[in-house]
């Protein structure tokens, strides 16, 4: 399993062809406390860069955008119930949703941690 960042905020976790993607550490901690997530349905076709989820706090409303393009195979259905999770497992139990890669070459694109924490240190 390799992990990546993009400068939106948005990690991917990729195993072979398949990929699960969420928001980081530092995009939940800018938000705020999360009420609402949409996230897309199965089936659902995402493009690299382009929109694929909203998540909503008592700061903002955000959109999430896809670190890459694919085919999303299942949707966290336990933000419907618990955004909150969001806040306290970012990287983990708060995940949006998962993906069949499209096109691999496009995870050339993306940071590795180290330079995801540079980044954020810059900021």
């Amino acid at each position: 399993m390799t992990l990546y960042f993009t400068q939106d905020h948005e990690w991917i976790s990729v195993e072979g062809d398949h990929a699960t993607v969420g928001i980081t550490d530092y995009a939940q901690a800018q938000l705020g406390d999360v009420v609402f997530v949409e996230v897309p349905p199965a089936g659902t076709e995402v493009t690299k860069g382009k929109e694929a989820a909203v998540v909503e706090s008592v700061k903002a409303a955000s959109d999430v955008y896809a670190p890459v393009s694919g085919t999303v195979t299942e949707a966290n259905s336990e933000l419907e119930a618990d955004s909150s999770l969001v806040n306290s497992s970012p990287e983990g139990s708060g995940w949006f949703f998962k993906l069949t890669l499209s096109d691999p070459a496009e995870l050339e694109g993306l940071m590795d941690e180290t330079a995801y924490k540079a980044f954020v240190a810059g900021l």
